[in-house]
């Protein structure tokens, strides 16, 4: 079964745009691949455009709806099971075992909060004990 984290952010105003890119960052140092789950095409540009420029030193390689690419953007849950999902859509995901990692980041405003807390649930629901990090 999957292993589900929430990174909160309780103190910092970071956006999940942010986040994510520095998340991505340090699991791409170990291999892996990553596929950023979103439904919304202004959130996949804003993903697309940060992941270029994150990082001064490097960008991310990434591509949108490209499954060979190491960090992947798209609307649509992959078909191989290596992936570790960031869910950026407004619902839990399916405990789907293929995934070894679904990543849920929320941010610090109650529209976030109350939204993070009905994925919390829904996790709970289906007989997963999400990891939590306070950040």
């Amino acid at each position: 079964m999957a292993k589900v984290s929430f990174y909160l952010f309780e103190k910092s105003p970071e956006r999940q745009v942010e986040s994510a890119c520095r998340l991505c960052r340090k699991i791409l140092r170990q291999p892996a691949r990553i596929w950023l789950l979103c439904a919304d095409a202004a959130l996949q540009q804003q993903l697309d455009e940060r992941l270029w420029s994150f990082d001064p030193a490097s960008f991310i390689p990434h591509g949108i709806d490209q499954p060979e690419a190491s960090v992947c953007i798209s609307a649509t849950l992959p078909e191989q099971s290596d992936w570790i999902i960031f869910n950026f859509n407004p619902e839990a995901l399916e405990p789907y075992a293929k995934f070894s990692h679904i990543i849920e980041i929320i941010e610090n405003h109650e529209t976030a909060k109350q939204l993070g807390r009905e994925k919390f649930k829904q996790y709970r629901r289906l007989g997963i004990e999400p990891n939590t990090h306070k950040l």
